[in-house]
């Protein structure tokens, strides 16, 4: 029998007026009814910060200047009415120390992607989520395709046999042309190094694509071989990325991420192959999941339909043949996490782990492309205690 909770209470830094990504977590937040925004700190425009909690329907005493007089403020309400977690969506410079503050204070976060600047950020968020003993989850969003769990679950119970192959690619266009110099806010701070960190492209949409590969494979990437290159001129962070990848076990692999490839959208695919079959998925037609087989016809499952796993059909809302996206998807690891607070850890959310893991890959990157040596160690040492 399900026990039926009351909303969790949510905030939210950053996502304020004009912003992309804040509208799509508070939808997916919404979607199950496991959240209610009710605090934010929207932008550090104080009137775009005000206008943008008025659109939302907030009280305006609980719309603030800071994430810190957030937090000061919140933690002085009573148990009942004080937020539960806190959703980061500002860009990557603000996660970490957003993310310290409010993990100290007990409060749950969940985190846009990636984690941190570096290393060192992210392992200072994981000791202040141990320090608090609040729970930390992070946005990456493909994790929670009901696809891409059966993708999974197929791979791990040896339908493919021992995996060979992993193939991963992550194709978009928007960044053709310079347009982090004309004026468009998401390309601007996407492409400096002082808000987005280390990595451009490798860090927006790599860490996705390497962060699939991991999770459907089942099997850790143990070193690459990269190459990270900027194809237009004036653009201070790589927007074009390739490597290839050695993994635990013996498996080989490639990523190609690009965010320069003019015409394509949002072209996320993974392949695995093992010893008796290959399977593949594609973000753009997320409900199939295609299995070729050495010894017998290509198997075409989709979603709700039948053969599938029980945790599958759990993070399905509709019959067969009724689409199912990217905010349906979102919702899913927002409603994974709700799920976590209330003690059950029933479904996979991303956390401090696979946060670790992703900071560790875009550093062996970048010492990798810059150096000379021919394979640089994915070490992610951290990684296996936040498990």
């Amino acid at each position: 029998m399900t026990t039926r909770h009351e909303p969790l209470r949510l905030a939210m830094a950053g996502g304020g007026e004009g912003a992309f990504i804040g509208a799509i977590h508070r939808k997916a937040a919404a979607l199950d009814g496991d959240w209610r925004l009710v605090a934010g700190t929207f932008s550090s425009d104080g009137a775009r910060n005000d206008r943008s909690g008025a659109a939302l329907g907030l009280d305006p005493a609980r719309v603030y200047p800071t994430v810190e007089a957030l937090i000061a403020a919140e933690r002085a309400l009573p148990e009942g009415e004080r937020i539960d977690a806190l959703a980061i969506v500002t860009p990557n410079h603000l996660h970490a120390p957003m993310a310290i503050a409010a993990l100290e204070a007990g409060i749950h976060v969940f985190c846009e992607k990636p984690m941190a600047m570096d290393s060192a950020e992210a392992r200072a968020i994981a000791e202040a989520a141990q320090r608090g003993g609040a729970k930390f989850a992070l946005a990456f969003t493909y994790s929670g395709y009901p696809l891409v769990e059966e993708a999974r679950l197929r791979v791990n119970r040896g339908d493919l046999g021992k995996v060979r192959l992993v193939q991963v690619e992550y194709l978009q266009g928007w960044l053709s042309r310079p347009i982090d110099g004309e004026g468009n806010k998401q390309a601007a701070w996407r492409t400096d190094p002082a808000k987005a960190g280390m990595g451009g492209c490798l860090g927006d949409i790599g860490t996705h694509a390497f962060h699939l590969a991991e999770h459907v494979s089942g099997v850790r990437v143990e070193s690459v071989c990269a190459d990270l290159s900027i194809h237009v001129p004036g653009r201070r962070l790589d927007d074009d990325v390739g490597a290839l990848l050695r993994f635990e076990g013996g498996a080989r692999g490639m990523l190609k991420a690009t965010q320069v490839a003019a015409g394509e959208e949002n072209g996320l695919k993974i392949r695995v192959s093992g010893e008796h079959g290959t399977l593949e998925w594609a973000q753009m037609e997320p409900n199939t999941l295609t299995l070729r087989w050495l010894d017998r016809p290509v198997e075409v499952v989709r979603a709700g339909g039948p053969g599938l796993a029980p945790s599958t059909q759990a993070l399905l809302r509709t019959p067969s043949g009724h689409p199912e996206g990217y905010i349906e998807a979102f919702a899913n690891l927002y409603q994974g996490f709700a799920a976590q607070l209330h003690g059950r850890a029933d479904r996979f959310v991303p956390g401090l782990a696979d946060g670790l893991r992703t900071m560790a890959f875009i550093e062996a990157m970048i010492a990798n492309a810059a150096g000379d040596d021919k394979w640089t160690p994915v070490s992610g040492r951290f990684a296996g205690e936040y498990r």
